[in-house]
């Protein structure tokens, strides 16, 4: 698998939370990724830089609860714009109950806070299309 994996990371909606997202984004690079930070972002927002950049992956980062909302409205999005193939991933501190339905609406991953970055990127390297 080649290292050029591009990935566009955003804060979902008006989450203040910003420091996991920042962390893993410069992990990612740490690890050969090409990493677009957005920071806070729309679904609309997301998708249109997923497109522009060519983005493999689109990692969503929230702790402000709107995960069940804005989270599907992405993958909805991509679809529509032709990019079923892109790995799209979540991580903040999400209730357990709702990752199933955040894995039925499409997103591939959740990981939590505790996650190490060495399970998120063999995930990545092991899923992209």
């Amino acid at each position: 698998m080649s290292e050029n994996i591009k990935v566009v990371m955003a804060k979902l909606g008006l989450d203040i939370h910003w420091r996991g997202a920042v962390a893993l984004t410069r992990m990612l690079r740490d690890q050969g990724m090409e990493v677009v930070y957005l920071g806070n972002q729309f679904p609309e927002s997301i998708v249109r830089s997923a497109v522009q950049e060519g983005a493999d992956v689109v990692g969503l980062s929230t702790l402000g609860g709107n995960h069940l909302t804005l989270g599907p409205k992405v993958v909805e999005m991509l679809k529509e714009q032709g990019l079923d193939d892109v790995l799209i991933l979540m991580g903040g501190v999400i209730p357990p109950e709702d990752i199933p339905k955040l894995k039925e609406a499409g997103i591939a991953e959740v990981f939590g806070p505790e996650s190490k970055i060495e399970t998120i990127t063999d995930f990545i390297r092991n899923n992209v299309a």
